[in-house]
């Protein structure tokens, strides 16, 4: 009992410890819909040649990734939705105090971000705790889901143990779902190569839900399904009108689903068709968008939630988000943190958005940087980032 009793104190205390990466200039400056300010490094304290000398290295650090999208399959399998023929070189976007201070390659394309979206979706998440729409991460997801449109995705089979049932919001945000089923015609449990390419896994058993981190596209499939039964539009349309617009993003960004993602929702008591959107593109479709309307998330974030004088989502939840959460030491809520070191030279409470090919937003408050990098080499971020904070003559 004393030990048990020592270790609870000493949870209590980590918890404590760690209030979440520290929120940068709530009330500096935000660039308004249409343009952006720029400056030189030195205007903000900053090495011009250290960060020019930075970029340049970046644009040696291509990925892979084949620019035709021609591996998709291949790596994750038989495609449910579209890809684009082309993709842009690497490129990016370094903010300094919300100033634009070095940008290299096309930031203007629309690519394919991947898993950049789930960060996007847990912000949505934030939203809808805000909203109301449901009273706590820690609810049991089918209570209301089931409640109000019937939907059978957390209900298990008569007779068997409670599973799906025990899901929360919580282990949806954390990857701790450990949710059975299918989505769209792809199962929680990926087998077989052919349809799940190099992605395939081996058969398993499930854990308990909130007891065990998987990196599972069907299940943040699920996890976004649930949110459009809540929020009963498309969550596109929600993103748009709660986050983008007043941001003053472009326009060009699109959010598609798969080809056969239409679910009906129920608005009112009527059924309507809807489109229900995914967290990533291993399937194709996902979050198209340019490297700028990255960057403005990014500072948003950044900025505790708040955007000018607009609270867009709550500063409680941005700091939750992005301070360890669930049974993956380093994870948030969908977002990665560097509070173990994952890039040991620069600040740990440093965090980031990651998707394949590698595209990344790197957040790092204690220095007032947002670095949008898409297209690279994944190992060569951390080099990156420390090659930006060395030009301030900082220390980590």
């Amino acid at each position: 009992m004393r030990m048990k009793s020592l270790l609870v104190g000493l949870a209590m205390l980590a918890a404590w410890v760690w209030v979440g990466a520290p929120v940068r200039g709530a009330d500096a400056y935000v660039p308004p819909a249409g343009s952006w300010e720029r400056k030189k490094p030195s205007e903000l304290g900053m090495d011009d040649a250290k960060i020019a000398e930075a970029v340049a290295w970046a644009l040696t650090q291509e990925t892979d990734w084949p620019k035709d999208f021609s591996k998709q399959a291949e790596i994750f399998g038989r495609p449910l939705g579209p890809l684009p023929s082309t993709r842009a070189s690497t490129n990016g976007v370094i903010l300094k105090d919300g100033y634009i201070i070095a940008e290299f390659g096309d930031v203007n394309a629309v690519d394919p971000t991947y898993s950049v979206a789930k960060s996007y979706l847990s912000t949505i998440l934030g939203l809808t705790l805000d909203r109301g729409l449901i009273g706590s991460i820690d609810e049991k997801v089918g209570e209301r889901i089931n409640a109000s449109v019937g939907d059978e995705g957390y209900v298990d089979a008569p007779g068997q143990p409670a599973h799906n049932a025990l899901v929360t919001w919580r282990h949806h945000a954390t990857q701790s779902i450990e949710w059975r089923g299918e989505m769209f015609g792809k199962s929680h449990d990926f087998p077989g190569a052919a349809e799940y390419g190099m992605g395939a896994m081996k058969p398993r058993e499930l854990w308990q839900p909130g007891t065990f981190y998987e990196y599972n596209d069907v299940r943040i499939n699920r996890f976004a399904l649930s949110m459009l039964r809540l929020w009963k539009k498309p969550l596109p349309e929600v993103w748009r009108d709660e986050v983008m617009n007043p941001i003053g993003a472009t326009t060009t960004w699109k959010w598609i689903p798969y080809d056969n993602a239409m679910v009906e929702v129920d608005v009112g008591g009527k059924q309507e068709k809807m489109p229900s959107i995914s967290g990533g593109t291993r399937w194709g479709g996902g979050l198209w968008i340019s490297t700028l309307d990255h960057a403005r998330f990014g500072l948003l974030i950044s900025r505790g939630g708040k955007w000018g004088e607009k609270q867009i989502v709550s500063e409680q939840w941005v700091r939750e988000a992005t301070k360890p959460q669930g049974v993956k030491s380093d994870y948030g809520f969908l977002w990665w943190l560097n509070n173990e070191g994952r890039w040991p030279d620069v600040p740990r409470s440093s965090f980031s958005a990651q998707g394949a090919g590698d595209n990344t937003i790197w957040i790092d408050n204690e220095h007032g940087l947002v670095v949008v990098w898409r297209w690279h080499k994944g190992s060569a971020q951390g080099e990156f980032y420390s090659r930006i904070i060395g030009a301030m003559g900082a220390k980590k």
